[in-house]
């Protein structure tokens, strides 16, 4: 990580992400990080919290994902295949999203129409990106069927 993002601020890079990660990491108030950061002597005002999280956040975020997926071998992993229907500017379509093990969704797509064609497509581009998974666990919808007579195929 370059300094350059920090370089107008007095408090050390290694403080603000140490601020930022406590908040974002774990379900921590504004609030609760400003006292535990000034049992460490690391005087804060919650504010500062918020707009440090504000600004570095996306940076940190970015960061993370980037080490996650060249760090993990997402081929071993399980996944929850769904669909949910949503509207988008008053239109109907589905959301197709593959759900890890640890909660965190790996794609989503969406779609005008809950088919065969739908669901292959979704698949091809989960598993293009992370591989292929040994369990996947659905809510056996019926495209589902066919999908899995072509998995062999990918």
């Amino acid at each position: 990580m370059t300094k350059l993002p920090f370089r107008y601020f007095k408090t050390s890079p290694e403080i603000i992400r140490l601020a930022v990660m406590m908040h974002v990491r774990y379900p921590l108030s504004l609030r609760y990080v400003e006292d535990l950061l000034h049992k460490r002597r690391i005087d804060i005002c919650h504010e500062t919290v918020r707009y440090w999280w504000s600004r570095f956040g996306p940076m940190f975020a970015g960061e993370i994902r980037k080490c996650h997926v060249t760090n993990r071998s997402y081929s071993n992993w399980w996944w929850h295949l769904d669909e949910a229907l949503v509207r988008i500017n008053g239109e109907t379509h589905y959301l197709w999203r593959a759900v890890d093990h640890e909660g965190e969704v790996l794609e989503s797509f969406v779609t005008e129409r809950r088919d065969h064609k739908a669901a292959l497509a979704f698949l091809k581009k989960a598993v293009k990106r992370y591989g292929q998974p040994k369990v996947i666990a659905t809510d056996r919808l019926r495209s589902y069927r066919l999908l899995w007579r072509s998995l062999g195929k990918l």
